[in-house]
C-alpha cells in the first residue's frame, strides 16, 4: 500500500514535470514565432509602411487594445478543449505582439541605433531572474493575481486618459509597467509550477509570452527613453 502511494507520487511529480518542460517548449515556439514573424516584416520592407501607417494612431491605444485582445486570448486557449483553438491563440498572438512591436523597434533604433538588442537582453536576464526565484523558492504567488488583475484595470484607465490628452504619462509609467511585467512573470510561472491543469501547456506558455512581451516593450521604451537623452 505505502508503496502504491509513492508511485502514484512518482508518476504526479513525472507528470508535472512534463507539463513545465511542454508549457516552456510553446513559450519558445511563441517566442519563435515573434522573431520569425519580426523578421520578417522588417526585411520585407513592410514594418516602415505599418511604422507609417500607426505614425497617427496613439501608442497608448494600440498597446492597451492588445492588453485587452492578449488577456481575451489567453481566456480562450486556456478554456479551450481544441487544441487547435490553443495553438491559433498561441500564433495569432504572436503575430499581433509582432505588428504593435513594427513602430517601437522602429522609431527606437532611429532614435537609439541598437537600442532594441540592449532592452531585449536585459528582458532575457530579468525573466530568468524571476524565473529562477519562482522554482528555488517553490513559494505560490496567487496572491499576486488580484494585484495584477486591479493593475491592469488602472493602467488601461491610465491609457485611456493619456490618449484623450488628459495625463501625460512620462518614464515613471513605464517603469510601473515593467514592474508590473515583473509580477506577471513571476505570478504566471508560480501558476505553472503549482496550479495548472497538465493539459494546458499551450495556453500556459502564451501566458508566459505575453507576461514577457509586455515586459520587453516597456524596457525598449525606458532604455530609450534614458539613452536618447
Amino acid at each position: 500500500m505505502f508503496s502504491d502511494t509513492l508511485d502514484q507520487l512518482s508518476e504526479k511529480t513525472q507528470g508535472r514535470e512534463r507539463f513545465i518542460t511542454r508549457s516552456y517548449n510553446h513559450l519558445l515556439l511563441a517566442v519563435g514565432a515573434f522573431v520569425a514573424f519580426e523578421y520578417y516584416l522588417f526585411s520585407s520592407g513592410l514594418a516602415e509602411r505599418i511604422a507609417a501607417a500607426l505614425t497617427g494612431v496613439s501608442w497608448l491605444l494600440v498597446l492597451g487594445a492588445f492588453m485587452i485582445i492578449g488577456f481575451l486570448a489567453s481566456s480562450a486557449a486556456i478554456r479551450a478543449e481544441s487544441k487547435g483553438v490553443q495553438y491559433a491563440a498561441l500564433f495569432g498572438t504572436s503575430i499581433a505582439w509582432a505588428i504593435i512591436f513594427v513602430p517601437l523597434i522602429y522609431f527606437a533604433e532611429m532614435r537609439v541605433p541598437g537600442v532594441t538588442k540592449t532592452a531585449g537582453i536585459a528582458t532575457i536576464l530579468g525573466f530568468l531572474a524571476l524565473t529562477s526565484i519562482a522554482f528555488h523558492t517553490r513559494k505560490d504567488f496567487s496572491f499576486l493575481g488580484g494585484f495584477l488583475r486591479w493593475g491592469g484595470l488602472i493602467a488601461i484607465g491610465l491609457i485611456v486618459l493619456a490618449v484623450l490628452g488628459m495625463l501625460d504619462l512620462g518614464v515613471w509609467f513605464s517603469a510601473a509597467m515593467l514592474l508590473y511585467s515583473g509580477a506577471a512573470v513571476l505570478f504566471k510561472t508560480s501558476e505553472i509550477i503549482h496550479h495548472y491543469p497538465d493539459d494546458r501547456y499551450v495556453s500556459a506558455g502564451l501566458e508566459l509570452f505575453a507576461a514577457i512581451a509586455l515586459m520587453a516593450w516597456y524596457m525598449v521604451q525606458i532604455f530609450t527613453s534614458f539613452s536618447g537623452d
